[in-house]
């Protein structure tokens, strides 16, 4: 096969993409992004757009009290991962779908934030992947894979029942960029909550591993986050260093195939909590006693078609 053909071949998801509807198909845009082109770099874009959520104080102060993510780190991982997941592979209308966004209202159900908060989580999902991807994936993504992105979590957050979603992706990033300026900020419950999700991100790999492991992480975040969470800020050699690897991954998985058979989230080994399989309806939390508060509020918003 000539090279030429190589380079066709590589871009064929792309093409097929660029072939559909990036309003009426986003969601099987989105899923061939996630689960054709990028599957690596959606893991970690995700949990770092989870990740961002806890310099709130206000989240990440919640997050603590719940000590889902201070004592039931990897559970809480696995279930996070695993629910939106659900939705993902399967859709909105399909029985699983329903059932993942029944259990993540039926969770938020019990708890209250602001509309401001809510909005805010959400724009995370939508703009954290973008600038991850166009800074280390193997390609940047295209405009089609951009508005279904952003239609994509519009449907998400409306069967939610988050009010004024943003319309367009540029909205999205407006409002990430100015919530984030306002509002990031130290808060000692929600360092707990990030060294945490630190230290199950380590537990991952060899022990020995550990402390190049957490420089590592610590070099792929922005200075904002760093400032909020009074981490030292790594060296200026080593943050180039780190971003370089990642983003020379994104160099060679450019000259590789495409990917023949999606690869889901529930198929990354970074899920440890479900040997024996899983329920979708026995996923997630439960209410804590007396504790009022959560990153997505429910709301009785019947215009939005929340999943009940």
């Amino acid at each position: 096969m000539a090279e030429g053909d190589d380079t066709v071949k590589r871009f064929e998801h792309l093409e097929r993409i660029r072939r559909l509807d990036p309003v009426a198909d986003a969601p099987e845009i989105y899923r061939i992004s996630v689960s054709l082109e990028f599957p690596w770099d959606y893991t970690r874009a995700l949990e770092l757009a989870l990740y961002r959520t806890y310099a709130v104080p206000s989240i990440g102060r919640l997050l603590a009290r719940t000590a889902e993510l201070t004592e039931r780190t990897q559970k809480r991982y696995d279930d996070t991962s695993l629910l939106l997941d659900a939705v993902l592979e399967h859709g909105f209308t399909a029985e699983q779908g329903r059932t993942a966004i029944r259990r993540i209202n039926q969770m938020h159900r019990s708890y209250d934030i602001s509309d401001d908060d809510m909005r805010y989580v959400l724009s995370t999902f939508v703009v954290v992947p973008r600038r991850w991807i166009d800074t280390y994936g193997w390609r940047r993504l295209s405009r089609h894979e951009i508005i279904a992105t952003t239609e994509y979590y519009r449907t998400l957050g409306r069967h939610m029942g988050i009010p004024d979603i943003p319309r367009t992706y540029d909205e999205f990033e407006a409002l990430l960029d100015s919530y984030e300026e306002a509002h990031f900020g130290w808060d000692e419950e929600a360092r707990r909550v990030s060294d945490a999700t630190l230290a199950l991100m380590v537990s991952w790999y060899p022990r020995p591993l550990a402390p190049l492991l957490r420089t590592v992480t610590l070099a792929l975040l922005d200075e904002p986050l760093l400032r909020a969470f009074h981490y030292p800020k790594p060296g200026a050699a080593a943050t180039a260093l780190v971003r370089r690897a990642v983003w020379t991954r994104g160099r060679l998985v450019r000259l590789l195939p495409p990917r023949r058979s999606p690869h889901f989230a529930r198929q990354n080994w970074e899920i440890k909590g479900y040997p024996d399989g899983y329920r979708v309806a026995d996923l997630g939390t439960r209410p804590v006693p007396g504790l009022r508060g959560c990153p997505v509020r429910h709301r009785d918003t019947s215009a939005a078609d929340p999943v009940e």
